[in-house]
């Protein structure tokens, strides 16, 4: 059952990946190998699997289910544990991989993730190596990056985050799914670009 969850979105990945942004950052990977990981649950996960306000366009639909779908076998991460980012968005944020050495599907071309906020959440300044792109999937949510004029972003829209420079998001009033690719520097986890995860 979970290599067919995982093969499902994977197969809806692959249609995404059709979108003139996404194909512009990084094609669609040609090694993935299935690796079959430990489920790991969160709390995130959980408010994910019950929002009923990740609203989307018809043409994401089916991808924001299959994410859901997922879910409860997914090797969800915890990546800013033992920071000082606050119990507060470690018991609300989710994210888990699907393709990369952490997801169902192993590639050295490219990472992707889901990237899951309630309503009325802050993720603070951070930073890596690896270029990034934000895709909504469902929901909105205002994306920062340093020097750049905040956006509010919304299904379809997309944004960059070149290497190493801070970005980070906010919910208001509703929550946001966002998926999420990386090339470039695949191995260097985020950092937080500020330490006491201010506003």
């Amino acid at each position: 059952m979970k290599e067919t969850l995982f093969n499902a979105l994977l197969n809806e990945a692959q249609k995404v990946h059709a979108h003139p942004d996404i194909s512009a950052f990084c094609p669609f990977p040609t090694d993935l190998i299935y690796q079959d990981l430990p489920s790991h649950h969160i709390n995130a996960a959980r408010l994910m699997e019950a929002d009923s306000d990740l609203s989307t366009t018809p043409d994401l639909a089916a991808f924001r289910d299959a994410w859901v779908a997922a879910s409860p076998v997914a090797p969800w991460r915890e990546t800013y544990k033992n920071t000082a980012i606050g119990d507060d968005f470690l018991t609300r944020f989710g994210c888990y991989e699907l393709i990369g050495a952490g997801g169902p599907f192993n590639s050295d071309q490219m990472r992707s993730f889901v990237v899951y906020m309630p309503a009325g959440l802050w993720y603070t300044w951070h930073h890596h190596p690896a270029e990034e792109l934000y895709h909504v999937i469902a929901g909105e949510a205002e994306f920062l990056l340093e020097g750049e004029t905040p956006r509010t972003l919304r299904p379809g829209d997309s944004a960059f985050h070149p290497t190493n420079r801070p970005h980070a998001m906010r919910t208001h009033d509703k929550p946001v799914m966002a998926y999420v690719l990386w090339r470039g520097d695949l191995q260097t986890a985020p950092v937080l670009s500020d330490p006491k995860g201010t506003t």
